[in-house]
């Protein structure tokens, strides 16, 4: 676990803020079993209690200092803690309040980022912790050895936060390289499909906008020379199937580039372009509160619109078409037409109903398409 994740855990976790309530709890103990025996400490009993609340009080204060940050203000309070219960521990020698130099000094250096003011509060846990062994037992390598169990302690949690930080750092480095990878991959692939929509650009759609203008030329022809409406009719729906193939060309390219996505406009635009089309009533309805969908929840709705309608050309030219989006906990699309008997399944060659459900599975919805009493009808549901 990181240093900054661990720090998170202990700010916000309930053995987090418990951890910071053992010294006080300690003294509280130490002071309450001090008055039932007042031949075991060295101050008179008030001082003790007042040396009590001074360390409960500026214990508190660490409440204020965040894990992980330096040391600000709370660290004041943080060397008051460490001078007090010093005291207390010579005070009361039989007493637990031994760990209150080990724990401020380790606190110091451990669980904030060491600050001068950090230093002088090591300095002051280890003379709190090793002069009471001295006053106690008259011994220098007492007084040492608990001096040096502070200074290995201290040394001790040092390390350990420095290892802590190297991991984060770690984490940190990994992290950057892992969004360089990433960012260079996604170049790659937008470098890709701008060569792909150039290829495309150059080649597909001058080719279909040619094709429009020579059947533009062609209808002119026939019209002139007199041509049955039949023959003109032909040449002019072959223009028009060149002049929408050459609108997806533009927006195939569009999409490659990432400019555009298609939008409830764009669903509109479908339908408009099939009643002037074909001349039968067509009707776009949308329920619900409108919202923003996926780019590729929307491109999927778009296309099924739009092969839904190809295959009413197809299999039922001139059939009146209703098309309604709905937005709820799923968003729905549904495109009827009402001609009467229609096949079961759509002709060879388009994007065809299989390709339609392919496109439903990959956003994670369903489509179903079938035959009504009226006519035939194709639903589409996904979650977004």
């Amino acid at each position: 676990m990181s240093s900054r994740l661990a720090d998170q855990v202990r700010n916000s976790s309930v053995p987090g803020l418990l951890l910071r309530a053992v010294p006080s709890a300690v003294t509280i103990l130490s002071v309450v079993l001090a008055a039932g025996d007042h031949n075991e400490h060295r101050l008179p009993y008030p001082v003790i209690v007042a040396l009590g609340v001074i360390v409960v009080i500026s214990n508190f204060s660490l409440y204020l200092q965040r894990f992980g940050e330096p040391l600000g203000r709370a660290g004041y309070g943080l060397l008051v803690f460490g001078v007090a219960g010093s005291m207390l521990w010579y005070a009361l020698p039989a007493s637990p309040m031994i760990i209150a130099p080990f724990w401020v000094t380790r606190s110091a250096v451990r669980f904030y980022r060491p600050t001068p003011l950090a230093w002088v509060i090591v300095a002051v846990g280890i003379l709190g912790a090793s002069v009471p062994v001295y006053v106690t037992t008259r011994s220098g390598p007492a007084a040492l050895g608990v001096a040096f169990g502070v200074v290995a302690l201290t040394l001790a949690s040092i390390n350990r936060r420095s290892r802590e930080q190297q991991l984060e750092d770690l984490e940190v480095s990994l992290a950057r390289k892992q969004a360089a990878i990433e960012e260079h991959e996604r170049a790659a692939a937008l470098a890709e499909r701008a060569r792909i929509a150039r290829d495309v650009h150059d080649v597909l759609a001058h080719s279909l906008a040619g094709l429009s203008l020579s059947l533009q030329g062609a209808r002119l022809m026939l019209v002139r020379d007199g041509a049955s409406a039949e023959a003109v009719e032909q040449v002019t729906r072959a223009q028009g199937l060149a002049a929408e193939g050459l609108a997806e060309a533009r927006r195939a390219v569009a999409a490659l580039r990432e400019d555009a996505v298609p939008d409830v406009r764009a669903l509109g635009d479908l339908v408009t372009a099939y009643r002037l089309e074909s001349g039968a009533t067509a009707e776009f309805d949308v329920e619900g509160t409108p919202r923003e969908l996926p780019a590729d929840v929307m491109s999927t709705l778009y296309r099924t619109v739009q092969e839904a309608l190809a295959n009413t050309r197809k299999h039922a030219p001139g059939a009146p078409v209703h098309v309604r989006l709905s937005y709820g906990d799923l968003v729905g699309l549904t495109v009827e037409d009402r001609p009467g008997k229609r096949p079961d399944r759509a002709a060879p060659g388009g994007y065809g109903l299989v390709g339609m459900r392919e496109r439903a599975d990959l956003v994670g919805g369903s489509l179903e398409a079938g035959p009504t009493s009226t006519g035939w009808r194709v639903e589409l549901k996904v979650k977004a």
